[in-house]
């Protein structure tokens, strides 16, 4: 956790202790830097507004050493540019402060479940689905479908979250990006695309409408 507001850096850790994570911290980039670079981490929190080396420096400098642990960026609210630098940078994810402690969370669990996958490069599977992610491919029953690039992402992402709700605003930020001019319903609309392409094997049932928030991927209702 790499983070210089004090009271923030020092709940946050106790949060993550208390969810049985073992947390190293640093208040500046410098100090986070050296413990990133000793590749011991499974993932790095890190806020993009750091005094001396800043949070994007930071993440370049590791992407460029070749260190590819997942980093979940920090961001401010009115930072649409920073974040766009910083996902374009290397960032697995973003969190905007302020931020609900339940989504950092649940954002630390997705990002720690791909690195158990081992996606992006390796093949995800859940009831009949499958996504070969080296080649954004789905499949069924190992037979497959033939999907868009979105179609592709957005059933890639419902995968690495499966069993969890996801709002329209994660699958809009996720798949179409978040400086995206595109409104809600594009979600809607190729939801229903995908569903279509499930439809003939009855796979079409994993996706659940949770109404008013967004959709899950659950093979069992």
């Amino acid at each position: 956790m790499i983070e210089d507001d004090r009271p923030l850096l020092d709940a946050v850790t106790t949060l993550l202790k208390e969810e049985a994570y073992q947390v190293d911290e640093a208040d500046n980039g410098s100090d986070g830097l050296y413990f990133a670079q000793q590749r011991v981490h499974d993932l790095i929190v890190l806020d993009v507004m750091l005094p001396g080396m800043g949070g994007l420096a930071v993440l370049s400098e590791l992407r460029a050493q070749g260190i590819k642990i997942p980093i979940l960026l920090l961001t401010a609210r009115d930072s649409v540019e920073d974040r766009v630098k910083g996902l374009d940078g290397g960032a697995d994810d973003y969190l905007v402060k302020p931020f609900a402690t339940p989504e950092l969370l649940a954002r630390i669990r997705v990002l720690l479940r791909r690195l158990s996958l081992g996606a992006p490069d390796g093949e995800l599977q859940y009831g009949q689905l499958t996504v070969k992610c080296s080649f954004m491919e789905g499949y069924v029953n190992g037979g497959p479908l033939k999907l868009t690039l979105k179609e592709y992402e957005l059933l890639e992402y419902l995968l690495l979250n499966r069993e969890q709700i996801l709002t329209k605003n994660q699958l809009l930020d996720r798949v179409w990006g978040i400086d995206s001019e595109a409104g809600l319903g594009v979600v809607d609309v190729y939801v229903h695309y995908l569903r279509k392409k499930l439809a003939p094997s009855g796979c079409d049932r994993y996706i659940h409408t949770i109404r008013g928030v967004g959709y899950m991927l659950k093979e069992k209702s």
